[in-house]
């Protein structure tokens, strides 16, 4: 799910920690399966959401501690004596407050000592927990809102916080609501665990290689087959992993093989698969996790975020294919073989039961109105049960895969728990200053009267605030930070909090701390950043569609039937055009004139033609000069052919 995994710690350490350990990833994962399924309160005991959290924290800064050394590279070292006080300073200091929660919640203002000192420990341990897990970039931001929660009187202007004493400022983050145990916290202990549980349930059922095997049979007899399998391949499991990292990891070192030993160049290959794995996070049901959090940030159900992220998803997805598929008949790549191809029977009678988990996840969300986390647990039972009875390829799932997948949730959540707590620093030092309401008047004054002066500053904010972030914590950030100034000046909040979402996303691709694309060129052994380039290339609707959707929100599927599909379409065919300009091919090589031609027929096409007044002569403008233009080259290129022979 998160873009950092830690390591499994225990090869430099003897088998009884390395038992504890396991033992504390167990007890994470089904301490928070027992919370998303209410099994607390069916049992009789009766907690505050925040001792709850408080008893995550007990279980998980230990386990970051014992399984994650302080530097890299020192994996295997036995784990050394401070790391062990730091793992009883978080167990006792959490513990405490879960305890105590009910009595020193209530006495924010006063900051007793007592619940002081707790708080500075465990809010010290987060901070140092969050650099071992994310890295620096998000830890050095943290310690930055910190002291801007410290300092942020002295700002000026309109900038200026309230002044806060330092025991203040560290009791309130510690205990008050809106902070370390706050929504981000609550989000990730529940939902988001829940569905990592079903990401590693699936994956040890042999999920991920079904996906692989059907796009295969979908795209391999078409051209440039091999590239469409990584898209297709890379969606499937980006919208289930919602892990950019993870997921160019997990399915690049079979895609990006497949694509170079077809004809791709390296840098092409990791930047199909890059932009691949990256649209994972913007495609239902998961995003990355942000689907959840963005539901909470603007208070409506989690189904509604997923209906209106789904087109622009989509319309991602088809940018992408047709420039894999011009790029194949620019270079004649061909398909695969007909017998690297499996056959659709065998696959389908191997794995046909993969798709009744997300059947039951789409039943359980909106025909029964159950929570996300109760609708992944019923999708995990699903699978859990089909893989044991039915197995994949002869395999069926054991009690230990089972068990295997449990541990492996509790150490893959520990760098997104790190980065919940490191959110709830930031929103509460915003919170209790009042530095945020004046950051985001700043954005919205540096934009002016100008819409798209301000969106093409939040834009490059977003990109260069998510730069080496996980998905989470870029969304996280963003919509604390960005997000309110967009609303202020009147944008839909929900085409708001998508806009933030892609060009945080957009940071992934975006040299020069492009990460999935620098992961992807690991895998090619490629120039980094020519593979970041290159990416964005392939990449280029993302930069173009949240400007779209604020524009018009039809392509949220917000209006009339008819005005949303025929915005769809239009989009549709305008992303087709303008593809073709940015490759400089359709059935023959272009010259500049023709793709600008092109470019100018895509672009009036993608304008929403309930975006302003007049709009709607622009998509016919477009339309007409597209079939045009179509027509020119399908001529031109069948009169070359005949003259050929």
């Amino acid at each position: 799910m998160t873009d950092a995994v830690p390591t499994d710690a225990g090869s430099g350490t003897n088998s009884a920690m390395n038992g504890f350990i396991a033992v504390l990833a167990v007890v994470l994962t089904l301490g928070s399966i027992a919370w998303a399924a209410d099994l607390f309160r069916m049992a009789g005991l009766l907690l505050y959401t925040e001792q709850f959290l408080s008893g995550i924290l007990a279980v998980a800064v230990p386990l970051v501690f014992l399984s994650i050394r302080a530097r890299k590279g020192s994996e295997g070292a036995p784990i050394p004596w401070y790391d062990y006080l730091f793992s009883i300073l978080g167990f006792v200091c959490a513990g405490y407050m879960a305890v105590r929660y009910p009595q020193l919640a209530e006495l924010v203002s006063d900051a007793p000592i007592d619940g002081l000192v707790p708080g500075i420990i465990m809010v010290a341990l987060l901070i140092e927990g969050l650099r071992r897990t994310v890295g620096h970039v998000l830890t050095v931001l943290v310690i930055a809102f910190v002291f801007l929660g410290l300092f942020g009187h002295l700002l000026p202007g309109k900038l200026a916080g309230k002044e806060m004493l330092t025991r203040d400022l560290f009791y309130y983050l510690a205990w008050d609501p809106t902070s370390i145990l706050g929504i981000p916290m609550k989000i990730v202990t529940s939902i988001v665990m829940a569905f990592v549980f079903f990401g590693q349930v699936l994956t040890k059922s042999g999920g991920s290689a079904f996906f692989t095997e059907f796009s295969m049979v979908l795209v391999g007899r078409y051209r440039g087959g091999q590239a469409k399998i990584a898209v297709t391949g890379s969606g499937f499991f980006g919208s289930i992993s919602g892990s950019v990292v993870s997921n160019v990891v997990t399915t690049g070192v079979i895609t990006i093989p497949l694509m170079r030993s077809a004809g791709y160049r390296g840098v092409q290959a990791g930047a199909i698969e890059a932009v691949a794995s990256t649209g994972g996070q913007l495609m239902p049901p998961i995003m990355g996790a942000a689907a959840f959090l963005m539901a909470e940030f603007l208070e409506i159900p989690y189904k509604e975020v997923v209906v209106a992220a789904l087109i622009p998803a989509v319309l991602y997805y088809v940018a992408l294919f047709i420039l894999a598929d011009l790029e194949a008949a620019r270079t004649d790549i061909q398909p695969l073989k007909d017998e690297e191809i499996p056959k659709l029977w065998d696959v389908v009678k191997t794995g046909w039961y993969f798709p009744l988990p997300f059947a039951a996840l789409i039943v359980a969300l909106f025909n029964f109105n159950y929570s996300p986390e109760m609708s992944a647990l019923i999708a995990t039972g699903v699978i859990v049960a089909t893989s044991t009875i039915f197995g994949y390829k002869g395999k069926r799932l054991t009690l230990r895969d089972l068990l295997d997948a449990v541990r492996a949730t509790g150490h893959a959540v520990l760098d997104i728990i790190m980065i919940a707590a490191a959110a709830g620093i930031v929103i509460g030092t915003l919170n209790v200053t009042g530095v945020g309401f004046g950051m985001s008047l700043l954005l919205v004054e540096l934009g002016g009267t100008n819409l798209f002066l301000l969106l093409l500053i939040s834009a490059v904010v977003c990109i260069i605030l998510g730069m080496g972030m996980p998905t989470v914590a870029v969304y996280l950030m963003l919509a604390t930070l960005v997000a309110p100034a967009l609303i202020e000046v009147g944008i839909n909040p929900m085409a708001a909090h998508l806009f933030i979402l892609y060009f945080g996303m957009m940071s992934m691709i975006t040299p020069p701390v492009a990460i999935a694309a620098f992961a992807a060129a690991t895998l090619t052994g490629e120039d980094a950043m020519k593979t970041g380039f290159a990416a964005m290339r392939f990449g280029w609707f993302a930069y173009l569609v949240p400007f779209l959707f604020v524009l018009s929100p039809s392509l949220l599927m917000e209006g009339g039937a008819f005005e949303v599909i025929a915005t769809t379409v239009t989009a549709a065919g305008g992303v087709w055009l303008v593809s073709i300009a940015i490759m400089g091919y359709f059935v023959r090589e272009l010259g500049l004139l023709w793709r600008v031609l092109f470019g100018l027929a895509g672009l009036a096409l993608l304008i929403p033609g309930s975006g302003f007044e007049g709009a709607r002569l622009t998509d016919i403008a477009g339309l007409v000069v597209g079939v045009l233009l179509i027509g020119r080259e399908v001529v031109a290129s069948r009169a070359a052919k005949a003259s050929a022979l």
